[in-house]
């Protein structure tokens, strides 16, 4: 079987202003959309199936598999959540022995036409990386119930904005306020000035969980050492804080953390994405002040390694080859796949070049917490948390 055509597109950014409120009005929006999608849709959707060579049954053969993989506007080189995806597709690849085809997204427009395509070349599997393109994905998955579809960093819901099992489409979400909350605690040990500092990108559940898990992680420190280590750029009991309003532009990274910067934070984390590389950038040029990534280990996914602390890691790669390797097999299942600090779908990356900076108590107090978390005597909770 000859591979089949991969679609390649040149990026194109889109600067938008900082907007703390577009989180949520994108989210207004997207019900609106679902409750408006119409009877013509269904049916042009429809026609997709009828033009579908593949079967979300299962294999016999891996090269007669067919794996694929949409990304989100950011794209396949964010050193984030797409690039780790396309990680765990080229795995499946070589692993596998199966057929892949990935196609990029340059911006929102691009997410249904990306997702015709793969229904069209009839791939047995397609994973949509993050929550915008839940409508997308849903709505294939709805119309092609011979298909399988997974859909990384969201869940489904209905034009209600309630959760729904789709029964050929899996969520691949991950509970990273355990590690964030590793990793608060270690900014607040190692903060020189007192004061740490987080921002998002939009105020969505991936995103906000992280800067819980890390709130939390800054208050047990404090809890347990008499200290009042600040954090800035977000509060959970009100659930408001910073944001880009986007992942894709980076001069506003660049702005947050200066802000955060002039406000005494020595340790920053972004939960932005690409936004993230704007932080990174913007925490270099202030000199001693270090950034704590997010997704991916950024020590080795990004240029700025010298001043990453550590990473909360979400294994985004292994997500996406193991759903493969089960539906390739016949075993594929629409339960939620869930990462934790307990299956390692989650967890905090090594520190690196900080490694000797690091106390040694405070590496001994996060693994106690870590084997709390696991063994359930320590919860760390969030509104954001999947299910």
């Amino acid at each position: 079987m000859s591979d089949h055509p991969v679609v390649s597109q040149f990026r194109r950014r889109t600067l938008r202003p900082i907007d703390a409120s577009a989180g949520r009005e994108q989210l207004e929006k997207r019900v609106n959309v679902k409750k408006l999608v119409s009877a013509v849709s269904i049916v042009a959707a429809s026609a997709l199936v009828l033009s579908a060579c593949g079967s979300g049954e299962g294999s016999d053969s891996a090269d007669d598999y067919l794996g694929c993989l949409v990304s989100d506007a950011g794209g396949w080189d964010d050193q984030s959540f797409n690039q780790s995806s396309k990680d765990g597709l080229d795995a499946a690849k070589d692993n596998l022995g199966i057929q892949t085809s990935e196609v990029e997204s340059t911006s929102d427009a691009d997410y249904q036409p990306n997702v015709d395509t793969m229904v069209q070349q009839g791939c047995n599997m397609t994973i949509g990386v993050g929550f915008k393109l839940e409508d997308n994905i849903q709505e294939a998955a709805e119309a092609n119930t011979d298909l399988n579809f997974a859909l990384i960093d969201s869940t489904f819901s209905d034009a209600d904005g309630k959760p729904v099992t789709l029964d050929n489409a899996k969520p691949l979400v991950f509970n990273t306020a355990e590690a964030a909350y590793l990793a608060g605690y270690v900014a607040a040990a190692t903060s020189e000035s007192g004061k740490v500092g987080t921002f998002g990108g939009i105020q969505i559940p991936s995103v906000t969980i992280f800067m819980d898990g890390f709130a939390d992680g800054v208050k047990k420190f404090n809890e347990e050492n008499k200290k009042n280590v600040k954090l800035l750029g977000w509060n959970k009991e009100k659930q408001d804080g910073s944001f880009s309003g986007d992942f894709d532009n980076q001069s506003q990274g660049q702005e947050l953390t200066k802000q955060l910067i002039s406000q005494g934070a020595d340790i920053i984390m972004p939960v932005a994405g690409p936004v993230g590389l704007g932080a990174a950038s913007a925490a270099k040029d202030a000199k001693d002040v270090k950034i704590i990534w997010v997704d991916s280990d950024g020590y080795k996914s990004t240029e700025y390694g010298d001043i990453i602390l550590t990473s909360v890691v979400k294994q985004i790669a292994n997500a996406v080859e193991d759903t493969i390797a089960e539906d390739k097999d016949g075993k594929f299942s629409s339960e939620p796949y869930v990462g934790t600090l307990e299956n390692e779908g989650v967890g905090l990356a090594p520190f690196h070049d900080f490694d000797d900076k690091v106390p040694e108590d405070v590496k001994k107090k996060v693994e106690e917490l870590k084997k709390q978390i696991i063994d359930g005597s320590l919860t760390v909770e969030s509104e954001s948390t999947p299910k």
